[in-house]
């Protein structure tokens, strides 16, 4: 697809890729592999115990530096789940950990086993020091194996912790289950093809026949409702895709219906006109492709035959010849009217 630069500020597309100019995140957000893998802290107080509980959450091997240790890190090394050395940090402690925490809750100490650790090649991150951590912590929402994590690039731990606790009220716990039932399967499920077949597959087990068969019998055979689901879906006829004409009527990402939202997060191909604001494209999936408008209906009804589907974010109500030539080629468009910011209402002088 010839890339193509878009209008609003701060967005550019090239090759069907949006691309964000001067909006660079401070923290990359990602999951890092600890199986098996070593990680070292040094401390032995509270701050040292908030860590440790978050950490033996994980795979790693956790080493821990304290003079002297609190009662329960104490008896997690009894227990063998911590290797604790009762000394401070030497030159060498961190060599083979990939991360590393300062939790002495002394500035000078955390300062010194900080440069021991990056001597070592360890990534360092001191409790409640933002400017001196090479990473973060986010609040974490655990449904192993589904785990969301929650960041405010250290600038607003309160409300991280508050979003945390909202999104726990959202998931049910069944998300463990159903996606380790999921990971088992995920190779068999490969006989089908990528794109819209394959997610409509897991979303029917993720949103309905997971669910369902939970909650009539708790100890459900998982893999066999997702053997049946598949069954199903390799048996179904191929289908066409769908041609959406969403209408934006204001840059306020707040205002765009929930309908449009929800498109947004299934459609394959995202045309978009030159006033819609990157906020808005931002809602699509990651995966999706991103052109401008095109001049005529030719690349909206190709990709909807390919099985697509198509979503077209305009300003304001899209044109009848393309509807037409929408409805002439077989797929009927689906029109999503857009919500209106309410004018300036200025003050009237009260009038006696």
């Amino acid at each position: 697809m010839p890339g193509v630069y878009g209008a609003h500020m701060g967005l550019f597309s090239i090759k069907g890729e949006v691309k964000r100019i001067g909006q660079a995140l401070k923290h990359f957000p990602i999951f890092i592999a600890l199986e098996g893998r070593r990680i070292v802290l040094s401390g032995g107080g509270d701050a040292a115990l908030a860590k440790l509980r978050l950490l033996l959450k994980t795979d790693a091997h956790l080493t821990v530096f304290a003079p002297a240790p609190a009662a329960q890190i104490e008896a997690w090394a009894k227990e063998g789940r911590i290797a604790l050395r009762r000394r401070a940090m030497e030159p060498g402690d961190a060599l083979c950990a990939v991360l590393f925490y300062a939790a002495d809750e002394d500035a000078t100490e955390d300062a010194r086993t900080v440069t021991l650790a990056r001597a070592d090649g360890a990534l360092t991150n001191i409790v409640d020091n933002l400017e001196g951590s090479q990473f973060i912590t986010p609040a974490i929402v655990d449904r192993d194996p589904v785990t969301v994590a929650i960041g405010t690039e250290g600038a607003a731990p309160v409300l991280a912790r508050a979003l945390k606790a909202d999104i726990e009220a959202l998931l049910p716990n069944e998300l463990g289950p159903l996606a380790i039932a999921a990971r088992g399967f995920r190779s068999l499920a490969n006989v089908m093809p990528m794109g819209r077949v394959r997610r409509a597959f897991w979303s029917g087990f993720f949103f309905r026949a997971g669910p369902a068969a939970l909650e009539q019998n708790p100890d459900a055979d998982l893999h066999r409702v997702l053997a049946d689901e598949l069954e199903q879906h390799l048996a179904a006829a191929p289908t066409a895709g769908r041609v959406t004409f969403a209408i934006v009527a204001s840059p306020d990402p707040e205002l765009l219906p929930q309908k449009t939202r929800r498109v947004l997060h299934e459609a394959d191909l995202v045309f978009h006109g030159p006033r819609i604001p990157l906020q808005v494209l931002d809602l699509a999936r990651r995966e999706a492709a991103f052109e401008a408008m095109p001049a005529d209906a030719r690349p909206l009804i190709e990709a909807a035959r390919r099985g697509d589907h198509v979503i077209c974010l305009v300003s304001s109500a899209p044109d009848a010849w393309l509807l037409q030539a929408c409805l002439h080629a077989g797929l009927p468009p689906q029109i999503i009217s857009g919500i209106a910011p309410v004018p300036h209402l200025y003050p009237l002088e009260e009038i006696a």
